[in-house]
């Protein structure tokens, strides 16, 4: 059952407490460890569904804690990003910019629920092309994101995370309603 690719995403949510722990200490250093850390954990989303297909090793614990694992670090990040400071004491996400982290979160939670509802009627909701983008989308503007707070001076890294933020909500806007309908046809 503790497989390599099980291992790998068992990683993934002990390394969110780590991540928490660094964004809340807003160094520049910090910011350089938490983004090397995040690329690491990143890699493992990759790896471990990756290994367990190339191994014939999909198990049902690597099915339940991978969503799960991925949900749990872009939940913790988003919150920590707008919870932490930047140099000059304005948070990292503020503003207008909050909007599309609240609709990636909030998405996420009504995903969870519609997979938990249709699971009974043995439903599934597999992952689709355009949801892998935004999970793409999500990874990229979250370390963006965490690198601008490594490189203060660099404007440039935080407008690139931020754009991505936003093109991830309108991909998770999408996809969102892509398993909304799914959803909506099982219930009464």
């Amino acid at each position: 059952m503790l497989t390599l690719p099980n291992l790998l995403t068992l990683s993934r949510i002990l390394a969110v407490p780590i991540l928490v722990f660094l964004l809340w200490r807003p160094t520049p250093i910090d910011y350089g460890i938490t983004f090397v850390l995040y690329c690491v954990v990143g890699i493992t989303d990759y790896f471990d569904g990756y290994l367990a297909r190339a191994q014939g090793r999909i198990s049902r614990l690597g099915q339940f804690l991978d969503p799960i694992a991925d949900k749990i670090m872009v939940a913790a990040v988003i919150v920590m990003l707008i919870a932490s400071r930047k140099m000059s004491g304005e948070p990292i996400i503020h503003g207008l910019h909050i909007i599309p982290a609240l609709v990636i979160l909030l998405r996420e939670i009504i995903v969870s629920g519609l997979r938990e509802f249709l699971a009974p009627l043995n439903v599934s909701m597999p992952v689709s092309a355009l949801a892998k983008w935004k999970t793409t989308f999500q990874l990229v503007s979250l370390g963006a994101l965490i690198l601008g707070g490594a490189f203060p001076g660099e404007l440039w890294v935080h407008n690139v995370g931020l754009a991505s933020l936003w093109a991830a909500a309108a991909l998770t806007l999408v996809t969102g309603y892509d398993y909304l309908r799914i959803g909506l046809k099982h219930m009464d």
